[in-house]
This record gives structure tokens, sequence and C-alpha cells, in this order.
């Protein structure tokens, strides 16, 4: 269900970034989006699906209220930041559960929608960024501008994979805001990595606890798909706490349309599709499965019916 105040705009997977002049170019944050909505002076966190978030990150809202405005409506990213400046959502995920954050907890802001009572969404692009880099300034702050580039589309996106980021976000200057996917927005990633629906598990073997590995698929015309297995990426705490969740929505029937086939390993459990995990992993076979996955952690802002398979247009 969209949020009144916070409809997000969302990009489009391409395999090449887009050339020539009239793009402006971001890095691509790996953590959650997030709307920030103030009234009269109060904050409330959106998440991309319509949720209420305030209560998830008190530090953005104790420094969104600090802001010189009572009436503001932002778009940007929460995210962790490694000290080489990466982004981590597995961090992100590990600090949701309890564990002290390994690095910097930042919201990354790269939208202006509406400022002191003026709706800015028909704006180009390019005048909303600079009202809000005007509006967050210089001050340091867990809320930072995203900068960008303007052009050298390539240059750019391949110095974004040489530092090991996930990607690069581009969009078309002279835009518009406009909710959903409409190709003014487009993303290249340097990894393939995307949402997927957790299906079930097996049990571990020999010396790992909790799970052994998830079963994951995508939806298609309303049917889960069969996508893989996913093995690593888990931290022996992260397994067992992923296992009692997923005891708690066990079901003996398989969720996906048709079962997998072959070997699934030790005593596969089927679960209730309700949970939905980031996979980072090398390639699609041409079976339509994934190679060399990796769990990055659960996506609560995510709903498993709007998972679909990403496909570079």
């Amino acid at each position: 269900m969209p949020h009144p105040d916070y409809a997000p705009q969302l990009a489009t997977l391409v395999k090449e970034p887009p050339s020539g002049d009239g793009w402006l170019h971001e890095i691509k944050y790996d953590g959650y989006r997030i709307g920030c909505r103030i009234r009269s002076g109060r904050v409330t966190l959106i998440s991309r699906n319509g949720k209420d978030w305030t209560d998830a990150f008190p530090v953005v809202v104790a420094a969104a209220t600090a802001l010189p405005t009572k009436d503001a409506l932002i778009d940007g990213e929460v995210a962790i930041v490694l000290p080489d400046g990466r982004t981590s959502f597995q961090l992100l995920q590990n600090a949701f559960s309890g564990e002290k954050p390994k690095g910097a907890l930042v919201y990354f802001v790269f939208d202006l929608l509406r400022l002191d009572g003026e709706k800015l969404e028909r704006l180009p692009l390019v005048e909303r960024k600079a009202r809000l880099r005007a509006f967050i300034g210089k001050r340091k702050s867990i809320i930072r501008y995203a900068d960008h580039v303007e052009g050298n589309a390539r240059k750019f996106f391949d110095q974004a994979c040489g530092l090991g980021l996930e990607g690069i976000i581009s969009k078309r200057a002279s835009a518009p805001y406009h909710s959903g996917r409409h190709g003014e927005w487009v993303k290249t990633k340097c990894v393939f990595e995307q949402e997927f629906v957790i299906g079930g598990f097996t049990d571990p073997e020999g010396s790992r606890a909790g799970i052994g590995a998830l079963l994951i698929g995508y939806y298609d015309r309303g049917t889960l798909v069969f996508s893989g297995k996913v093995g690593t990426g888990f931290t022996q705490k992260g397994a067992l706490e992923l296992r009692r969740q997923l005891e708690r929505i066990e079901q003996k029937s398989c969720p996906f349309d048709p079962p997998p086939s072959g070997p699934l390993g030790r005593n596969a459990h089927w679960v209730k599709p309700q949970l939905v995990g980031e996979v980072a992993f090398t390639e699609w076979t041409g079976d339509g499965k994934i190679r060399h996955p990796a769990f990055k952690g659960l996506r609560a802002d995510k709903k498993p019916k709007d998972v679909k398979r990403e496909r570079p247009s």
C-alpha cells in the first residue's frame, strides 16, 4: 500500500550506463531506501513500501529534527559506511539484530520533493538537487548529501567497480520526479545482486549451525520459480536466528512450481513464502539458476509478490 506522502521513483536495471549528456550519475548505496517527511517539525521515516520506519533509525530522526525547516519531504538511502567508503547491507542487518555497528550509519539524501510548503516534484532533477544541497549544507551530520557527476558515465562506472562498490544510478537531469519505474532512472551493477523469496531451507551438516542452505526463488506470472540454494554469507548467530524465523512459518507443501529437482541436501524444509532475502551472485545459468550465491540479509522493505527476476534492458 503506497504511503500518501512518499511513493518513490525506482531505477530500471540496464547492462551499460547511458552515454551522452543530460544524465547525472550517483553511487548506488547498499542500504534501505527511506523517505523523510517533516511536518510541523515532526519527523516520519517511510520505507519504500509505505511502512513507518521512524522507530528503526532514531539517530536519523534526531538529525532530521535539527534541519532548518518545519516542512519537507526528502528522498534517500540509509546505509552503514565502512572505513573504505563502501556501504554494507549485511552490516546494516547485523545492526538491526542488536550488534554494535562496525561502520557509520549515514542517511544519504539525493532528492528534495517538498520544502517549506513548496512542492518541488515537477522541477527538473538538477534544480531539485541544487535546492537539496543548499538545504542540507556542509554541516557534519548523519544526513549527508549524495553528490553526482555529469557525463563520463563509463569512466564513473568503471571507477565504482574498481573501488568495490555495488554500481551506479543514472538519472535524467531535466526530468521531474515520477513514482515507480519509467526509465528516467537506471541502475548499472558491478555485480549481480537482487532480492529473492525464501521458500525453504535445509538442515546444517558437520559443524555448521542453524541452516545448511536457503532455497530461494522469484515470482513469474504469479508462480514462485525455484532459482537455487544459498549456503554462504551467514554468521553463526545470524543462521540460528534465521532458523527460528523460518521454523515459525514452516509448512508441509513445497511453494515452488515446479518443485526443485535433484538433491537439496539433508532434510529440506518448506516454508510459507513470506520472507525476502538479498543475495549476491556471479551469473544466471541457462536453466534459470544462480551461480556462487551469498546471502546478504533479509529485506523487510520488500513484499514477496513484488520479487521478480531482474533482467537488464
